[in-house]
């Protein structure tokens, strides 16, 4: 039972929760008390309430990305290390939507509203891959993690415009690319189950980046800023390297990004 009536205060409480499964739960019970009128949404002038750590486990161990070992899906192993590894991607998505709604004021209810849904979409994704990981014999916390996509996070904390460029659109994007051959690889040897839960999380991770796109430009407009040159703007100071494919073109265009974004990236 929540003990606010305030949703910022009950994303606050999901946002700092260092129990994972516990944070699913105050997550989804924060979605369903938005939706049944029982939460205030922050009005236009209401201070943000920005947090600068979230609250995670003891583990995993946090390390550098190229310190995360890469092992092959052809073992019991290698599908458990990359289970833990979307699991983890789904947990730090977690609060990065609760941390959205903390951080940013002065934005409209609706925007409130998408991000308590995509919070409460990788609360349930965090659970499937936290379940399947059991069959594996491993729990989340077993294996090291690294934690690019809360640095990007802290990269874009000073502003709504370039959280929604380069998180939704850059980082949970690129999942949008890689996804399809992960499921393919699953399938390859035979994990079905894996993939098809990859399947739903492909699914439902467009609408976030739809959000993201969404955001991005109603944050451009308030600014008289054109969407496509700022993009491009932050991708150059922001993204070391810049996008790199392959790309999943179709889901990008599901998820908001027209064709001459799209033809920008592949140049």
């Amino acid at each position: 039972m929540l003990k606010t009536q305030d949703l910022r205060e009950a994303a606050r409480e999901c946002f700092v929760c260092t129990d994972p499964h516990r944070k699913c739960e105050l997550t989804v019970q924060t979605l369903a008390a938005l939706f049944d009128g029982w939460l205030r949404v922050p009005g236009a002038d209401t201070l943000p309430l920005a947090l600068d750590t979230p609250g995670r486990p003891e583990r995993p161990n946090l390390v550098p990305p190229r310190d995360v070992p890469q092992r092959g899906l052809g073992s019991v192993e290698g599908r458990a290390a990359l289970i833990h590894a979307v699991a983890h991607i789904e947990f730090n998505a977690i609060n990065l939507a609760w941390d959205a709604v903390l951080r940013f004021s002065g934005m409209p209810e609706e925007y409130y509203r998408d991000w308590a849904n995509v919070a409460a979409d990788e609360a349930r994704h965090f659970g499937m891959l936290a379940e399947r990981l059991e069959k594996f014999g491993h729990a989340y916390g077993d294996f090291d993690a690294h934690n690019g996509l809360w640095e990007m996070a802290v990269k874009t904390s000073d502003s709504c415009l370039a959280r929604m460029a380069l998180v939704p659109r850059v980082l949970e994007a690129r999942g949008l690319d890689v996804t399809p051959g992960m499921i393919a690889r699953l399938r390859s040897v035979d994990d079905d189950a894996t993939a098809n839960i990859l399947e739903i999380i492909l699914r439902e991770e467009v609408a976030h980046v739809a959000a993201g796109s969404r955001w991005f430009r109603w944050c451009c407009e308030r600014e008289q800023l054109d969407p496509r040159e700022t993009f491009q703007k932050l991708l150059r100071e922001r993204v070391a390297g810049g996008l790199r494919g392959p790309f999943n073109l179709d889901a990008r265009r599901a998820a908001g990004f027209d064709e001459q974004e799209l033809a920008s990236i592949l140049t």
